[in-house]
């Protein structure tokens, strides 16, 4: 086995950097992506933020990842040591420790990557030791940062392009003026979007319940939400290359932030918003740049086919003789034009989300989105040449019964039947099944998860359904990851406790996240002294209307009544009209 310093170089020597990276800086700063390099190298924010922290003169940046899986022992064993990726320093040697946080699910990841260097996890045990300062942002982090509030010496809540080098001016500045670490994290607090922790004390109630966030800094307890109006005063693309990245062999391009349907399940409709794209013109020109460096330009956002001059710009890169990856595409915005553009480029699969099997699912969930209309984006795509399908659908949902889920494989059925008639044919349709997981900054943020025996009851029922349909294949998350999901994203600070108890019995995979989790449910359920919270007491309780929810101190600039009131329109199944930002105020943002 490589040693880890070699592994870094070598991954050093096969990677492209494409624009010219600052030496020297008298502040070091490592960002961290709590996740392998594959994935992290995948990640459009982590990239464009190590490029802001390199853009500062006096700032030397390094990148840090979670070690390989086979990694991992020999660090645990004191055999080698966890070290960033550039300059091979060991992280504890940092004045800055930024990690960039895009899943809930690497919150675990973060406690055992401080581990690893050597850093003490709780924030109280590093007080005026000399460690490096521990910052926190990225999407997971809108959300809800209170299962690792605990860790972290300040979070950075939002979008960071106007954010970030804020926060760096003033830690130059504190740096300048030698204040200590405490006058240094007040100076800190001051950036627009900055969250401080240890000024919020959590008051619970003898039930659990929150009832309270006392605070002791300075001016509003309400952290706002950061939020770049204009796309197009930013770059954000692969900025550098490597074949090892889930998406290697792919230049990735942001068109939009946002999303204008407002589907009530999903957290970036609500959290990014108002919607805002990029203009087709700097959307051409950042792929036309791509496609001096690679042959599949990957589209990033919430929904593509919305986007403005999408047609055109899947056309352009057709013509150069390479292929548009669109993430995703909602069916009734695909027009013909498109549809022939992404064939003559070569895409052979498009995805397609229509999220749920039946008419009256979909205007629980306000996807705004027929059966005629799924049936004829697939009849569409298929006809001019796109062989393979990927139909997302959520199960589990709020007000879902069970002839729901089989409208499911009715609908999929009726796809391949759809298609396989005339002129279309579909070479794979696969179905990516996946358990509802509620989110905080949604109308389904007071729901609580289905339970996993209902869950895998529903996904056999529609495996089984889907058996006699030909060349469909069904890919559905494990409920088992969906409750550790669902945790983790309506937590409270005490949930911090069960993510160490994780990190100390080294549950690094799924099942044995969810074995660990299934013991201190039984402890909590029969032990008086409930030395961790109960799991369940998060992910299979019905929020009330009325309690303090462990996120509202962030101010996303969406009212919370309306939220209240997009869930009330679910039960009654009435759907709400897709954003219009030049007119429409209701719901906060613009």
């Amino acid at each position: 086995m490589l040693s880890l310093r070699k592994r870094a170089l070598e991954r050093l020597s096969r990677e492209r950097t494409l624009y010219p990276r600052r030496q020297g800086g008298e502040v070091q700063a490592c960002l961290v992506y709590p996740n392998v390099y594959r994935l992290g190298m995948a990640n459009l924010g982590f990239q464009a933020i190590h490029k802001i922290f390199g853009d500062s003169s006096r700032v030397a940046v390094d990148r840090a990842f979670l070690p390989d899986p086979d990694e991992r022992p020999s660090i645990r064993a004191g055999r080698e040591r966890l070290l960033s990726l550039e300059r091979g320093r060991p992280l504890a040697d940092f004045d800055i420790v930024a990690f960039s946080i895009a899943f809930e699910t690497d919150y675990l990841n973060v406690l055992a990557m401080l581990e690893l260097a050597g850093i003490p996890t709780r924030r109280e045990q590093r007080a005026n030791a000399g460690y490096p300062l521990i910052v926190a942002g990225g999407s997971a982090i809108f959300l809800n940062p209170e299962p690792v509030a605990d860790f972290i010496d300040l979070f950075l809540v939002g979008e960071g392009e106007e954010m970030v080098p804020e926060f760096l001016d003033r830690y130059l500045d504190a740096r300048d003026r030698h204040l200590g670490p405490h006058a240094r994290l007040r100076e800190l607090a001051r950036v627009e979007g900055a969250y401080v922790p240890e000024d919020y004390t959590p008051i619970y109630d003898q039930s659990g319940l929150l009832r309270a966030v006392q605070y002791k800094g300075e001016g509003s307890p309400q952290v706002k939400r950061r939020l770049v109006r204009d796309l197009d005063r930013f770059t954000t693309s692969s900025l550098i290359l490597t074949e090892e990245s889930v998406f290697g062999d792919m230049y990735l391009v942001e068109a939009s932030r946002g999303c204008q349907w407002g589907c009530r399940f999903c957290a970036a409709g609500f959290m990014y918003r108002p919607i805002r794209y990029r203009s087709p013109d700097k959307l051409l020109a950042q792929a036309k740049q791509g496609l001096t460096e690679r042959s599949v330009i990957g589209l990033v956002g919430a929904e593509m086919a919305s986007v403005p001059a999408v047609a055109k710009i899947a056309g352009a890169v057709a013509d150069a003789g390479a292929r548009l990856s669109p993430s995703s595409l909602k069916a009734d915005c695909i027009s013909s034009e498109l549809a022939q553009a992404l064939a003559r480029s070569g895409t052979r699969s498009v995805t397609v989300a229509p999220e749920a099997g039946s008419e009256r699912m979909r205007k629980v969930i306000n996807k705004n989105l027929s059966e005629a209309e799924i049936l004829r984006a697939a009849q569409m795509l298929t006809a001019n040449g796109v062989e393979n399908l990927k139909l997302y659908f959520m199960v589990g949902l709020p007000e879902e019964r069970d002839e729901d889920v089989s409208e499911i494989a009715r609908l999929t059925a009726k796809i391949c039947d759809c298609v396989n008639n005339g002129a279309s044919r579909v070479g794979r349709v696969t179905v990516s099944l996946n358990p509802f997981v509620p989110k905080p900054w949604t109308p389904f943020q007071w729901d609580a998860m289905e339970d996993s025996r209902v869950l895998k009851r529903k996904i056999a029922q529609l495996r089984s359904e889907l058996t006699p349909v030909k060349r469909v294949e069904l890919d559905a998350e494990s409920p088992r990851e969906a409750y550790f999901q669902t945790l983790l994203s309506r937590g409270d600070r005490r949930v911090g406790a069960i993510l160490e108890r994780l990190n100390e019995r080294r549950c690094d995979e799924a099942g044995e996240i969810w074995q660990e989790l299934r013991a201190i449910k039984y402890e909590a359920s029969n032990d008086g002294s409930r030395k961790l919270p109960d799991p369940d007491f998060y992910v299979r309780r019905r929020y009330s209307y009325e309690e303090t929810l462990p996120w509202d101190f962030i101010d996303h600039q969406v009212h919370k009544w309306f939220l209240f009131s997009e869930r009330k329109k679910a039960h009654y199944e009435h759907q709400t009209k897709p954003c219009n930002v030049l007119r429409c105020t209701v719901c906060g943002a613009c």
